[in-house]
């Protein structure tokens, strides 16, 4: 009897707890994972429900079966929820996560009152967190119902038009232990909005004030932050040279400064902004500064600065030569669109600063051969080089990336004049996970067969209008490349249902773009729905072959769609 017993008992029963959860650890990223292992016993099913902290549901119809099966979320995702309205915040409110919620993001959700807002940070009073972001509908009154969130650390309000300094200061005066708040959009927040925020919330780190109707007269209490790592004062129109000369007080401990689009504010204010902030490592002035010998030579002093964006900056030679003879090394550096930049200046620079770990040298077009000659020897640890659009660089160059540059995770050569030779080097860079080949002319299967047989870790390529691809090549990478995620194939001819149904075995293709693509049909696309259960985006436009056939299984399996066009 007792050997009939030993038989018949389950072995998972064997299995603790703590070393369930660490399995469930594992299965994080895989929900289909998950959900199976839930489903091998009652006992795995009754555990993965005590585990699991994240929730991200499809819809907010939902929420009491799930606030009943899943007891302790504690970060709760309602942006695929858009009708999620007042009754769907009551049952967060009144379920057992009043008690457990940290985290809910309601960044796209509309129906939404100022009653289920005050229902929700009345009874979550652990709440920590709140992404309000989009909410265009809500005022004041909706701003008094945060500002019972008492716990309240990191607030987004982005474009949230409609809340007043009023409304501010009613979450200012009680949030006090805010952390983090993005103001950005809310065009009705003025100089008194910010400084009640400035004065009352004393352990603010990270504060967003993009395109706001503000002036230098609140800079005063907002650079006397103690605390204050991260300021983004982006599109400012209303802040200029003058006024930032007037400010006194320095702030010391800032990390990092967005001043983009800030187009009254030269070398002389962005000087009077950062005296004294010793601590600063990132700095973007993208869209409005002149970078100049007197801008770089105001950076000059900044040892720990380690990333600088100079986007669509017109930029002089010798503001280039001065930012090589800084005295720190940078780690990342962007001249996105700057007109001026040479093969001269951008080799002299890169040669300064050997310790680049990202460089983003997209639409400089003046720059040859030369420049890319000078990067590959200088800058081997590059993790990150974005250089579409730049014509000028002969296919050999990118037989050196390949060459010396072997722990590149990210590569853009968009449009560019890369051929099999190059991507046959390039696919040496065997940590790729993001590479872009879009409208590259000169590139056909062979070269792209090289890229699958090494580049076992891609996630995400781009083959948009890069004509000379083929089914061959694409399923080369779909078999190469298991954890492949984002594929771009749109606006090819070739490409068939052959090239569908090889991807179809990728388990984790997230975004397929065959936009324009006329020979697929019905027959690939229920092929990658049947087997692409994350599939999130899918653009189909001008695939005129496809038919219901195609998308009745792709409504049937595809449950995690977000988006198809």
């Amino acid at each position: 009897m007792e050997a009939k017993s030993k038989k018949n008992s389950n072995p998972f029963d064997f299995l603790s707890e703590e070393i369930i959860f660490n399995i469930l650890d594992h299965l994080n990223n895989d929900p289909f994972a998950r959900k199976s292992f839930s489903l091998t016993c009652r006992n795995f099913y009754s555990i993965e429900s005590r585990h699991r902290k994240i929730l991200k549901p499809l819809c907010a119809e939902t929420l009491s079966r799930t606030s009943a099966r899943y007891p302790f979320i504690t970060q709760l995702d309602l942006s695929l929820c858009p009708r999620a309205n007042d009754d769907a915040l009551s049952i967060v409110s009144s379920s057992s996560w009043k008690l457990t919620l940290r985290s809910i993001n309601l960044s796209r959700s509309r129906l939404f009152t100022k009653v289920g807002l005050s229902s929700l940070t009345v009874n979550c009073r652990f709440l920590t967190e709140i992404d309000l972001s989009n909410g265009t509908e809500m005022g004041d009154a909706a701003a008094a119902a945060i500002a019972e969130a008492k716990n309240l650390e990191r607030l987004w309000l982005a474009r949230c038009k409609l809340i007043t300094d009023l409304g501010i200061g009613r979450i200012a005066a009680c949030c006090r232990k805010l952390k983090l708040l993005c103001l950005k959009w809310c065009i009705r927040v003025t100089d008194l909005g910010v400084e009640l925020v400035a004065l009352k919330c004393q352990e603010i780190r990270t504060l967003d004030l993009s395109y706001l109707p503000i002036t230098e007269k609140c800079l005063p209490p907002v650079v006397k932050l103690q605390y204050l790592e991260d300021l983004v004062l982006e599109g400012c129109h209303g802040i200029d040279d003058d006024g930032l000369a007037s400010v006194e007080y320095s702030c010391k401990s800032l990390k990092a400064l967005n001043l983009s689009k800030c187009q009254n504010i030269s070398h002389v204010g962005l000087s009077s902004l950062i005296k004294g902030a010793d601590y600063l490592q990132q700095l973007i002035l993208a869209y409005s500064f002149w970078v100049s010998a007197d801008l770089s030579k105001c950076l000059h002093n900044f040892p720990m600065l380690q990333s600088i964006k100079f986007e669509d900056c017109p930029v002089a030679r010798s503001g280039i030569k001065a930012i090589g003879n800084w005295h720190g090394s940078l780690k990342e550096l962007s001249l996105s669109k700057c007109s001026g930049v040479t093969d001269e200046e951008l080799s002299f620079v890169v040669q300064s600063h050997k310790e680049l770990r990202k460089l983003d040298i997209t639409c400089c077009r003046k720059i040859t051969y030369a420049s890319i000659n000078s990067i590959t020897k200088t800058c081997t640890s590059l993790t990150s080089l974005r250089m579409e659009c730049c014509k000028l660089v002969s296919w050999e160059a990118f037989v050196l990336i390949g060459q010396q540059c072997q722990y590149l995770e990210e590569l853009d050569i968009t449009e560019n004049e890369v051929n099999d030779e190059g991507l046959k080097s390039i696919s040496r860079c065997s940590k790729l996970s993001s590479l872009k080949l879009g409208i590259c002319s000169n590139i056909t299967d062979e070269g792209l067969k090289h890229v699958g047989s090494t580049c076992s870790m891609l996630k995400e390529l781009d083959l948009y209008r890069s004509s000379g691809i083929t089914d061959v090549g694409v399923v080369a990478v779909s078999h190469g490349c298991p954890s492949l995620e984002m594929i771009n194939i749109a606006y090819n001819e070739r490409i068939t249902d052959t090239s569908l149904i090889s991807l179809s075995e990728c388990l984790r293709l997230k975004v397929l773009e065959i936009r324009g693509c006329p020979r697929i049909s019905a027959i690939g696309l229920s092929a990658i729905a049947m087997g692409c259960r994350q599939l999130a985006m899918l653009d189909i436009k001008k695939c005129f072959n496809i038919n219901d056939n195609g998308m009745i299984p792709l409504a049937q399996y595809s449950q995690n769609l977000k988006q198809a066009s």
